[in-house]
């Protein structure tokens, strides 16, 4: 302790330096703080990914679409209890900085495949009968101030209406919940209304989500489903829910990588 003053003498021999050196710190700090939240965000959604579902895409790429039709062939094959798809829009609500995702989808199928997102029943069955509706998590709907029975605006970057213009307006019909772990910042719309109203790739889909009856046999069904489609136009690849979403992140970047590089350069810098 007898070091201690003259420590504290040292500091202040040059107080820029010291409070620069201080700063810098603090900015790393603040800086690893953020950029571990953000890939804890992109990790979240492989961490709680469903044991019993598996995700079929175009064995290409995953903006590749697959037929419909597939839908009924697949449930056909033993070991599966349901199969349902979802296709990615990527639109723009206001401006772009304003992200989140937005999926068409088949509601009633989508709610069974996906029974940890809950809404009130009153809610559900506005979804079911609105051709219009959609449905937001809680996450999105707080970050914009959504509110049930509001219409949402969004903008097409890709799937424009047919009736002209690039706008396409959703009446919202209910918030959903989930676990804290679960992703809730999506918006999910009808898939009818969508492919009924689309300009191009009438009755195409995006993906296709797959429950199976015992999870020790997802790695056999997901070969089947590919040899079932194998040498077709359109050959899938089926994977695991999380190797699913780690891909679809990826193609932002090796998050971890990328974090990893600047924390290095700053702290490098500091020292």
């Amino acid at each position: 302790m007898k070091f201690v003053p003259l420590l504290l003498s040292n500091f202040k021999r040059h107080k820029l330096r010291t409070l620069l050196t201080v700063l810098s710190i603090m900015v790393a700090f603040i800086l690893f703080g953020y950029l571990a939240a953000i890939r804890k965000s992109f990790q979240m959604g492989v961490s709680v990914a469903g044991q019993d579902r598996l995700i079929v895409r175009h064995k290409v790429s995953l903006i590749q679409l697959l037929p419909e039709s597939y839908e009924a062939q697949i449930e056909k094959i033993s070991g599966i209890d349901d199969a349902t798809h979802a296709t990615w829009f990527g639109g723009i609500y206001q401006e772009p900085k304003n992200f989140f995702g937005q999926m068409a989808v088949k509601p009633e199928e989508f709610l069974d495949m996906y029974p940890e997102f809950v809404m009130p029943p009153e809610q559900k069955q506005a979804w079911l009968a609105t051709r219009t509706g959609a449905i937001v998590g809680r996450t999105t709907a707080n970050r914009f101030g959504f509110k049930v029975g509001q219409k949402i605006p969004i903008q097409a970057t890709f799937w424009r209406p047919k009736s002209g213009g690039n706008t396409w307006t959703f009446d919202l019909a209910g918030i959903y919940d989930a676990s804290k772990e679960t992703d809730t910042s999506n918006f999910f719309f009808r898939y009818d209304y969508f492919d009924e109203n689309k300009q191009t790739a009438r009755g195409m889909v995006g993906w296709y989500y797959i429950k199976v009856k015992d999870p020790k046999n997802a790695e056999d069904i997901a070969r089947q489903v590919d040899l079932l489609f194998e040498n077709s136009p359109s050959e899938t690849k089926t994977e695991t829910e999380g190797a699913f979403v780690k891909a679809f992140a990826d193609q932002l970047g090796n998050i971890g990588a990328i974090i990893r590089a600047i924390l290095s350069a700053v702290f490098f810098t500091i020292l």
